[in-house]
């Protein structure tokens, strides 16, 4: 079993009564993680059942709740006594939310469940499951992951977290980053051994986003328009978000290019980064950024810069650790991310000490003194004051 560092959280929340509910994108472990947990349950009592077979939605698809409990008990599981019950994939069936609801109330059952999207999880979960559920969500592997599914020792890459550049530690790690940036960080890519392989998992990721996820959560059927949409953002990942601009380029309705860009946050797909600013009022009439949940998808859409690959890695990084918000002010001033509205953050691919005098001014607009560079490679130069991004998570 592969290290995540969910398991621990997850773990901890088996013993309560509360329905422990999995969620994030297609292929980064929830199942995985599923029956892992159901390894950690003391007795026998327990139930897998995959929904993307057939005769599990059919089972949860009855009328009768009383044929679902006869199913349940057919195949094994103890009504009567305590129970666990995992349920995978559970957004392909529509209704499973007040079966388990149903069942929840009736008998001493402990709820696991995955589904792939936050749309559909914490929206209709909120109502049906109200105060009988928590949410847990899962996202590609992080860089320190990564390394775990590598098989190496991630207790060095800890001690230098978030501490200035050390040519000792950068040489070490820096084969594996490079590899990270490149292909991201879903398991299965990680786990294969070619880069022929890594890229076929990425497109078939990708594909089951589109023509499942997105066409069973969503009333968008026309999937070759969404596909014109990822490929074009990926084109400007990093940029504010112009609607107007992007509508006007595919050819549809401005107001449905903001229900695309939704569906595609609230799926995982991409993160939405808003800007810094003292009011919400301020905040609501800016453009935010959007940034892709993994850089390996996201070159599989298109060969962006490599300075864009890398500031996307860095938001993904930052946003495990904290809000993440950007500053730019109409003159052309910005800031590439404020942590935690506290720490002003410039990501350089090489990083200078007059990129520090820059960004420390910068942050004096905003009174805030807590700066820090992120950079991808050395300054050969001997500038050492900065973060290497294989350090950041």
């Amino acid at each position: 079993m592969y290290y995540r560092k969910s398991f621990n959280e997850l773990q901890q929340h088996l013993t309560e009564k509360q329905a422990t509910v999995i969620t994030g994108m297609r292929r980064v472990g929830k199942s995985t993680t599923v029956k892992h947990l159901l390894t950690l349950v003391p007795h026998t009592n327990k139930l897998y059942l995959d929904f993307e077979r057939i005769e599990n939605r059919v089972l949860f698809n009855q009328d009768s709740y009383n044929d679902i409990e006869r199913g349940l008990s057919a195949l094994g599981l103890q009504l009567d006594q305590p129970a666990v019950l995992a349920l995978d994939e559970i957004q392909l069936v529509p209704n499973s939310t007040s079966v388990i609801k149903s069942l929840y109330d009736t008998y001493g059952i402990k709820f696991i469940v995955t589904g792939s999207s936050s749309f559909y999880l914490k929206n209709h979960f909120s109502e049906s499951l109200s105060g009988r559920k928590q949410i847990f969500e899962m996202f590609p592997l992080d860089f320190e992951e990564f390394l775990a599914f590598k098989g190496e020792d991630v207790a060095t890459l800890k001690k230098e977290r978030l501490k200035s550049f050390l040519p000792t530690f950068y040489d070490r790690w820096k084969g594996y980053y490079e590899e990270f940036l490149e292909f991201g960080g879903f398991p299965e890519v990680v786990l294969a051994g070619s880069e022929a392989s890594k890229t076929n998992y990425l497109k078939d990721v990708l594909n089951a986003y589109i023509e499942l996820d997105i066409k069973l959560l969503s009333d968008f059927t026309v999937s070759d328009t969404l596909y014109k949409l990822i490929q074009l953002l990926a084109a400007r990942v990093g940029s504010r978000i112009d609607y107007s601009k992007i509508a006007s380029i595919i050819g549809i309705n401005r107001n449905k290019i903001k229900d695309y860009m939704h569906l595609l946050e609230y799926t995982y797909f991409i993160q939405v980064v808003k800007p810094f600013t003292n009011g919400i009022d301020k905040e609501l009439t800016k453009q935010p950024k959007f940034y892709f949940a993994d850089t390996g998808l996201l070159q599989v859409l298109s060969k962006v810069s490599s300075g864009a690959v890398f500031e996307n890695a860095v938001a993904n990084q930052l946003g495990k650790i904290g809000s993440v918000n950007y500053f730019e002010r109409s003159s052309g001033t910005e800031i590439d991310f404020i942590l935690n509205r506290e720490k002003a953050i410039e990501v350089k691919e090489t990083c200078t000490p007059q990129d520090l005098s820059t960004l420390t001014d910068r942050a004096k607009i905003l009174q805030i003194n807590d700066v820090a560079l992120i950079g991808r490679h050395p300054n050969y130069g001997g500038f050492k004051d900065f973060i290497w991004g294989g350090a950041v998570y």
